[in-house]
């Protein structure tokens, strides 16, 4: 199957978010998604003194070959990320790559001590996971802070985002799959 989403879990991820992104992720991006069998979390990828994972090293333990070629995988780790000169990662890709991963646990508003929202959670989860898969097939971020491929410093910057591509994204995506 060409153009599939591999999702696949970076260590324990609740099996009901798998399930539910499924069907969001395949609308957002047009791609058919499954999930695959969870992989465990590297362990050279923890720093004991910053207890984060390093995100380069949970990339490189995707398994890009489980899929076709112009397929992509998608991690999802329940792991506090980060990447050289950041404090913190939402998520993280390969430009023009197959691999990427988004960082669940500061998408939670329990991280920063307030209610659960699973609604809320799902949403930047999703948005995380679009634009993370957006660098994949090449897009840079996006100047339009309402584009899924607009930066996210913040969580601020997730939540005002949506989950689609502005125009000019959808443009760039549709040219990048004729070529």
């Amino acid at each position: 199957m060409k153009d599939q989403v591999l999702l696949i879990p970076l260590g324990p991820v609740p099996a009901e978010l798998l399930s539910w992104l499924a069907e969001p992720l395949a609308g957002a991006t047009g791609r058919e998604v499954a999930v695959g069998e969870p992989i465990p979390l590297p362990q050279a990828a923890y720093n004991p003194h910053r207890r984060q994972y390093l995100g380069d090293l949970l990339l490189a333990a995707l398994p890009a070959d489980l899929c076709p070629a112009g397929s992509r995988v998608l991690g999802l780790a329940d792991a506090d990320c980060y990447a050289p000169g950041l404090n913190f990662i939402f998520g993280q890709a390969t430009m023009n790559g197959r691999r990427a991963f988004v960082a669940l646990p500061r998408l939670r508003p329990s991280f920063y001590g307030r209610p659960e929202d699973l609604n809320l959670f799902r949403e930047r989860t999703l948005k995380e996971a679009v634009h993370e898969l957006g660098h994949t097939w090449g897009l840079p971020h996006c100047p339009n802070p309402r584009c899924v491929m607009h930066f996210s410093n913040t969580l601020r910057d997730t939540d005002v985002k949506g989950a689609a591509f502005c125009a000019r994204c959808r443009r760039r995506l549709d040219r990048s799959r004729e070529g």
